[in-house]
């Protein structure tokens, strides 16, 4: 576990709770979420659902920032 650089700023205790839970996670499980929903998003948009398919487009971004977020908490620890 890496140590704190800046001891002035430390992680409350839901969000430790959340990136020891989060850490558990394989990394590639974030990445074919992601995939998922960017082929269900074409797939609807393909049937020409094309506002079920914005909404759905959506979702990859923020999947894969949480999966990129879950890897630095892997990679660098918390607190």
């Amino acid at each position: 576990m890496a140590t704190n650089n800046n001891p002035q700023h430390s992680e409350g205790p839901v969000a430790t709770a959340i990136e020891e839970q989060t850490a558990k996670l394989p990394s590639d499980l974030f990445l074919w979420i992601g995939v998922g929903f960017m082929a269900i998003s074409a797939a609807l948009q393909i049937a020409g659902k094309q506002k079920a398919s914005n909404f759905v487009g959506h979702w990859p971004t923020n999947i894969l920032i949480m999966g990129l977020y879950n890897k630095l908490v892997k990679l660098e620890g918390h607190d």
